[in-house]
């Protein structure tokens, strides 16, 4: 791609990356996303309706990837939850430019989907998981749910040719217990584990600062067993601080939004499930695309659209955050955008 067709924002940032949500309904009941006392049986999800078709998703992501866009990741909610996934994929997958979808999934269906998603085009899959032990994993996932599904994912993956990173999100006092379990148990393994801060994505999760346990404690931790060494970025934008482990076991990654914020060479954008665009995790607001679709627009109109809204772009919330003003601005549910 040439680039001529890069666009950029008030920062000179360019758009790369483009993360979809296609559900924003979730098995799991993750406090730190949708904890149960606020997401529970009465809880009105989207109507079928409002979600953006398989047919409007690529028409979308076709301009993003001639306006430069790289990566596109398909996120949650579970994105598994959504009926016949491994179509968008393969409708994505024929996209002139695009040669890696990512998908972002909790793991516990995806031993089911392995090898469907892989055969549809397929190349990534992120798995969340928040500590290797049943107990912790059950409390952290709010159904009680067992590890042994999501391993079996995981391992499903992994067979079907795809590659995997698995993210854990820390909480003080609640499962950073499990940092030094989690790199122990993934080393060898030819799988990368980033060690997520708690970030205060969306208005329900109760965050603080001091639930955080941040990037130097995390490497810290770590290193007392298994010594670590820094190593360099992948490429521009990437959210992970790399660092292998000294004895040629494999690296770990950690994304420290809070504490080594990463806004300078943020290149994301982020379509929900209703399709609306939002340029920043921690966005209050966004706008629709799905109204101009289904209204006639051309693909001209919503080619100058997209245009516009990235090069008005200025967020740099994490640069920014503060604890008071976290607790006053009001921010869209992460399940909503997804991650």
């Amino acid at each position: 791609m040439s680039t001529e067709s890069l666009v950029y924002d008030q920062l000179n940032r360019p758009l790369r990356d483009l993360r979809i949500s296609v559900t924003d309904r979730c098995n799991f009941r993750c406090r730190y996303c949708m904890p149960e006392e606020t997401f529970g049986p009465d809880y009105e999800f989207l109507p079928k309706t409002s979600l953006l078709q398989f047919e409007e998703i690529t028409r979308l992501a076709r301009m993003f990837v001639q306006m430069g866009v790289e990566k596109i990741r398909l996120t949650g909610g579970e994105p598994l939850l959504r009926k016949d996934l491994p179509v968008l994929v393969e409708m994505l997958s024929n996209i002139d430019g695009l040669n890696d979808i990512a998908l972002t999934t909790n793991a516990s269906l995806l031993k089911k989907f392995a090898i469907p998603l892989k055969q549809a085009g397929l190349t990534r899959v992120n798995v969340s998981l928040d500590a290797i032990h049943d107990e912790t994993f059950g409390k952290m996932n709010g159904r009680g749910t067992k590890i042994k599904p999501v391993l079996e994912g995981i391992q499903a993956a992994s067979d079907a040719g795809l590659n995997v990173k698995i993210n854990m999100v820390v909480q003080k006092g609640i499962n950073d217990h499990e940092v030094v379990p989690m790199a122990e148990y993934f080393r060898h393994s030819g799988h990368i584990v980033r060690f997520i801060e708690y970030m205060d994505v969306g208005n329900s999760n109760g965050w603080k600062f001091d639930h955080v346990m941040n990037k130097k404690d995390i490497i810290d931790t770590i290193s007392e067993v298994y010594p670590l060494e820094p190593i360099e970025a992948a490429y521009f934008g990437e959210v992970a601080s790399r660092y292998q482990f000294s004895d040629g076991a494999g690296e770990i990654g950690v994304i420290s939004s809070v504490s080594d914020s990463f806004c300078s060479s943020c290149t994301r954008a982020r379509l929900s499930a209703d399709g609306a665009l939002y340029t920043c995790l921690f966005a209050s607001r966004g706008t629709s695309l799905r109204n101009p679709l289904r209204n006639g627009a051309t693909d001209e109109d919503l080619q100058r659209m997209l245009t516009d809204l990235w090069n008005g772009r200025h967020d740099r919330y994490s640069d920014e955050r503060t604890e008071e003003g976290v607790a006053k601005r009001e921010k869209i549910e992460m399940s909503f955008i997804g991650g």
